[in-house]
């Protein structure tokens, strides 16, 4: 990445020539990110209302079917994005948001309303305080991507153990440097967009293609962030 202290400089190349603002670009992406969790939200709410939902898992693949395709997904649009159009981009994003809304549709089920409000109303303070971090910083964010990558692999690591091993007295610790970790990504999510945003100056399409993927990482960001903060405080509506 390049010296971030360049890309807060105002006026700096596509803007000065012309272009859509960083402003605008920003809360462009954050829209699409806000978009694809209403999505998700919406299918969990008609998974349940339809009753579909409780046919659905009752398949016993459907959990493993659901992962597969969702991580699928991620990889077409990840490593495929320069040859994919704007609209398969797009639609690739509101795919994943749909399959992830199947999912927690069970989180619907499990918990009592009020504490999944709760989480929520945490979760989205946590991310706006990240992020506006993340946009406004004149510190360069990228030398943390190294440690994030290694936190998440060590969460990735602890969950998979945790199939076979008795680990749930380590659990609540995973949950905090979960929460950590996700929180730091926020910021340093948010600060990629503006790298995207100058390096690719000039390039209307992969502009948005970029836009697409810092929001799949920011719509991530939440879920996990939320996911990590729900197993902290959140209480199952049966017991």
């Amino acid at each position: 990445m390049n010296d971030m202290n360049m890309f807060n400089e105002p006026g700096y190349g596509y803007e000065a020539q012309g272009g859509e603002p960083l402003s605008a670009y920003t809360a462009k992406t954050f829209g699409w990110m806000a978009l694809g969790l209403l999505v998700t939200f919406a299918t969990s709410l008609l998974g349940i209302f339809t009753g579909t939902i409780v046919y659905f898992f009752y398949l016993p693949a459907a959990p493993f079917l659901l992962a597969a395709l969702e991580l699928v997904v991620v990889i077409v649009l990840s490593a495929r994005v320069h040859a994919l159009s704007v609209g398969a981009a797009r639609a690739l994003f509101f795919a994943y948001a749909v399959l992830n809304g199947i999912t927690f549709s069970v989180l619907l089920l499990a918990y009592e309303w009020s504490t999944l409000l709760l989480v929520f109303g945490i979760t989205a303070v946590y991310f706006a305080a990240l992020a506006a971090y993340g946009y406004f910083t004149k510190r360069d964010l990228s030398n943390l991507r190294t440690l994030l990558l290694g936190g998440l692999i060590f969460l990735v690591v602890f969950w998979l153990l945790s199939l076979f091993l008795p680990l749930s007295g380590f659990e609540r610790v995973a949950c905090l440097i979960g929460v950590v970790i996700f929180m730091a990504y926020t910021a340093y999510d948010t600060q990629k967009i503006k790298s995207f945003y100058y390096q690719l100056q000039g390039d209307g399409e992969m502009l948005r293609k970029a836009s697409i993927i810092s929001a799949l990482e920011l719509y991530l960001d939440f879920v996990n962030l939320f996911l990590y903060i729900l197993r902290l405080v959140g209480r199952h509506s049966k017991n």
